[in-house]
């Protein structure tokens, strides 16, 4: 398991993202997850609101786009580290 630094430029203002230390086996499963949750991010629902009218967090929170997303390798987690968020910078509002 690696430890990746994931952030994003996209979304700047209150309320969202900047970054997060992530434990992922590989740059790809870093891109993908959502630093809120650690979940995989649906990169084809990125206007679609749900059925309640609501927009995937990552479209207003985090980089609505795979490409916006930036992933730098910052070391080895240790064997038994799960797969996951380590710690987020989150803008407060």
């Amino acid at each position: 398991m690696n430890l990746y630094l994931i952030s994003q430029t996209a979304h700047d203002d209150y309320d969202t993202y900047a970054s997060a230390v992530v434990a992922a086996p590989d740059e790809e499963t870093a891109r993908d997850m959502y630093p809120g949750t650690g979940e995989p991010i649906d990169w084809t629902r990125t206007s679609q609101p749900d059925r309640e009218g609501i927009l995937p967090d990552h479209v207003d929170h985090w980089a609505a786009r795979r490409e916006d997303v930036n992933v730098r390798r910052i070391g080895t987690a240790t064997p038994d580290t799960p797969q996951g968020v380590i710690c987020a910078s989150y803008h407060a509002g």
